[in-house]
């Protein structure tokens, strides 16, 4: 099966950055979830154990505790708490990986320092519309899975799959389950599942993993999601969609850390004939600011309600967004976008 993403010539360039490269960051996204984790962390481990590199992963802030069990997270290396070496290191790379974000805003708070670098710039990406100025080398396709399944296509292309280490594939196939639900939604192609058994060949515990990031909450997590479900749910029958919201007292309420929403928005997808589910939440610290998640099913396209109301974009059956407003307005928003696309719901 040809998994190959590059070109003869992008093959070549590729490796020369690397070969040429002394000090070498991989980058991922603000919130980093489990595909942005995995796909650098895989990325970066690649680098160390086969090109003898040392890579340094930063993320802008915190990745979401469940994920804490996944190998080398203590490595990375978060702008929030080390500013001023994360900016020294990037006034002194040679090579930047840009991965799993399709542009420089996705790091908010970094930007500035990731487009003041001088050093060479590959993106390596799986969402629409990717592009950041003075780009290197771009390796983007919104069919992939996930970036960490670009990933995989990149190494074994390289021919690094014969030495990928056990760690580097845990990393990889964590990344992949993670962004596609447990492998729930787009993750229809064959491909997919010639790697995973690539993957299996390493020796990791797919079902391990999958405990680890999906069945490792705390007792007030799951209390969380009972109370959201149960008495914040909004529900449209005739449109087949809802929406829920997570405010900071419930927050508060519920003990709420990093990650205890995560995949939260797909609960609602339970329900017979729903189409679409949308996730308001309140920021924890910031005013007037509400985070979206929105889940689709079948060929619902809620990228494009993301886009049109939400400030965001995404994939066509999960997306996210944000807005600057009191939740109050978020949810006048949400109805008024299950009704702008009523007729897509209904039909």
């Amino acid at each position: 099966m040809d998994i190959n993403v590059l070109s003869e010539e992008e093959l070549s360039s590729f490796n020369k950055l690397i070969d040429d490269a002394e000090r070498i960051i991989v980058l991922g996204h603000k919130s980093p979830d489990g595909d942005a984790m995995g796909a650098c962390l895989g990325f970066a481990e690649y680098l160390k154990t086969q090109r003898q590199k040392s890579p340094m992963v930063i993320m802008p802030d915190a990745y979401p505790d469940f994920l804490q069990w996944l190998p080398d997270t203590e490595k990375v290396v978060r702008y929030d708490k080390h500013g001023a070496e994360v900016e020294d290191a990037f006034q002194k790379a040679d090579l930047i990986f840009c991965i799993d974000f399709n542009e420089a805003s996705r790091v908010e708070n970094l930007e500035p320092v990731l487009t003041a670098s001088k050093a060479h710039k590959v993106m390596i990406d799986h969402h629409l519309n990717p592009f950041m100025e003075n780009l290197d080398m771009l390796v983007s396709d919104s069919a992939m899975s996930s970036a960490s399944e670009v990933v995989f296509r990149i190494i074994w292309q390289l021919g690094g799959f014969e030495k990928l280490t056990k760690k580097g594939a845990m990393q990889i196939y964590c990344g992949m389950m993670t962004d596609t639900g447990g492998f729930t939604f787009n993750s229809s192609r064959p491909e997919i599942y010639f790697i995973i058994g690539q993957l299996l060949t390493k020796g990791i515990d797919k079902d391990k993993i999958y405990r680890n990031v999906f069945n490792n909450y705390s007792v007030w997590a799951i209390r969380l999601r009972g109370y959201l479900m149960s008495q914040k749910l909004n529900y449209f029958d005739e449109y087949h969609a809802s929406y829920f919201t997570i405010s900071r007292q419930d927050m508060r309420d519920y003990h709420y850390i990093k990650g205890d929403a995560e995949g939260l928005v797909n609960e609602p997808l339970r329900i017979k004939g729903l189409k679409l589910s949308i996730s308001l939440r309140e920021d924890d610290r910031k005013d007037n600011l509400v985070w979206v998640s929105l889940r689709s099913v079948d060929n619902f396209p809620c990228n494009e309600v993301a886009s049109e109301f939400f400030n965001g974009g995404g994939h066509l059956n999960a997306s996210g967004g944000k807005l600057a407003c009191t939740m109050e307005e978020a949810e006048k928003i949400a109805r008024q976008a299950i009704l702008h696309y009523a007729d897509k719901l209904k039909g």
